[in-house]
């Protein structure tokens, strides 16, 4: 009787312990997806991190496609994406900020402005030289996006229209290497987010002659950008609900990343 009555009190108190632990899953959050959005979750979670000692938050990239989908398998708790989830119904869509898209190219390339249909002839391998379209007599050489990216499903819809993209040219997963790899690699032309391409080193061409700047995509006079999107399968909830909340409010943080905040936005998606 002794044992049976110490057994039950070392299982009634293993139970008070449990009970009154955190719950683990909800102070560490798995984040994936978007590189474009990658600046933003990263500064934001190490901030979100400093001021909650009890939360761990893990952020990494993959692309759009990536983020929805392990998002959708509650695989990660939050996927984030440039892109709409069109398929997803059971996601909940938790838009963050407005993020611009340049065309860049190496330096050397001798162009600063193309219109839709150059772009579409060079992005199509119609054009495969700098010279016949105003620059150096030099290869184009093209650095698209995977299909599964975020950035690459905008350029389609903003720039190319029906006009099919080339997969002749290179392919690089993430906005950081297409930055690098544009730098270093002459004749090169590729599409990367603001938040990427403002550290210098790239030529960012106007288009149709308008210049990626804030000022023109917040006018709705500059056409490729995209609401940048946290998805949480169903309503988000205590940690991550407080976490997404953090990005949405912290202007500043939004502002120094390259991004433009939503409510500054004089257009929206379907304007263009």
């Amino acid at each position: 009787m002794k044992k049976n009555a110490a057994l039950a009190a070392l299982l009634l108190g293993l139970s008070v312990v449990a009970s009154s632990t955190p719950v683990f899953a909800d102070t560490n959050i798995t984040i994936a997806g978007s590189t474009a959005l990658l600046p933003l979750v990263k500064d934001a979670a190490a901030a979100y991190q400093q001021a909650h000692g009890d939360v761990k938050i893990s952020v990494s990239g993959g692309g759009s496609g990536t983020g929805i989908n392990q998002v959708a398998a509650k695989a990660i708790d939050i996927g984030d994406s440039d892109i709409q989830a069109p398929t997803h119904p059971e996601l909940k869509d938790n838009r963050v900020a407005v993020i611009g898209f340049a065309i860049v190219t190496h330096p050397a390339t001798g162009v600063k402005s193309l219109t839709k249909k150059q772009l579409q002839d060079i992005f199509s391998a119609k054009v495969t030289n700098w010279k016949e379209v105003g620059g150096a007599d030099q290869k184009i050489v093209v650095i698209n996006r995977p299909r599964s990216s975020g950035t690459r499903a905008v350029f389609t819809k903003t720039v190319m229209g029906s006009v099919a993209i080339s997969e002749s040219g290179l392919t690089e997963d993430a906005t950081g290497t297409v930055v690098s790899v544009v730098k270093q690699t002459p004749g090169a032309i590729s599409y990367a987010a603001l938040s990427g391409t403002r550290g210098g080193g790239l030529n960012e061409l106007s288009v149709d002659g308008v210049a990626p700047t804030d000022d023109n995509i917040i006018t709705g006079k500059y056409p490729v950008w995209s609401y940048e999107h946290m998805f949480t399968n169903g309503p988000a909830t205590g940690e991550i609900s407080r976490f997404i909340a953090f990005v949405q409010s912290n202007s500043d943080l939004v502002r120094k990343d390259g991004f433009i905040l939503i409510r500054d936005m004089k257009v929206n998606e379907t304007d263009r």
